[in-house]
């Protein structure tokens, strides 16, 4: 189930915050900046190619697309028998920015996103018809887990994608995992 825990940043290993509520998870993101939403379940094979998903998807993305100046969609997938996983797990571990915002839309599958607020950590995390718009500039992290299971339509304003600029703190290193809130496989 979608998850908003928020954390102070001096006390990482209690949440002050719990909920599982969206329209409360969504009122407490959108209080920092953060876009959240749950698109309607859309039937596709689990197969489904990247054109596949975005054509079921096509009214939502075009919907993002006019609202917010983004130029191109595309889909991300990755699956825990993939011999890569664990790179790309440690890719987005540590606390970066980027220079555009950062918009997943979980098609299936789910990852936890961690949002760093001045002292205090927002842990998200996305599922399957979970929406997340993260500003430009927010410091964050992304963990998708020791045997990631998801498909995410990713949206851009900038034609070549985004660029990571780590902020070289160490506090993505101090908060709870993956592993640690959702167990050893979520």
């Amino acid at each position: 189930m979608t998850t908003l825990r928020i954390y102070r940043e001096q006390q990482p290993d209690q949440p002050e915050v719990v909920t599982e509520t969206p329209a409360e998870i969504q009122r407490l993101l959108r209080e920092q900046g953060v876009r959240f939403e749950q698109w309607p379940t859309r039937d596709l094979p689990a197969n489904a190619s990247q054109d596949e998903i975005l054509e079921a998807y096509a009214e939502e993305v075009s919907r993002l697309k006019e609202e917010c100046g983004f130029q191109t969609a595309d889909v991300v997938s990755l699956s825990a028998d993939n011999p890569n996983k664990d790179a790309a797990r440690r890719k987005f571990l540590d606390e970066h920015t980027h220079s555009e915002d950062e918009v997943r839309f979980f098609v299936r599958g789910q990852g936890l996103f961690y949002l760093h607020f001045g002292e205090k950590v927002y842990a998200v995390l996305c599922q399957k018809n979970d929406l997340i718009s993260v500003p430009d500039g927010t410091r964050h992290w992304f963990d998708m887990g020791p045997a990631p299971e998801f498909t995410c339509i990713r949206l851009f304003s900038n034609p070549e994608g985004w660029v990571a600029s780590f902020t070289g703190e160490d506090i993505a290193s101090r908060l709870p995992r993956y592993e640690r809130l959702l167990g050893a496989n979520g």
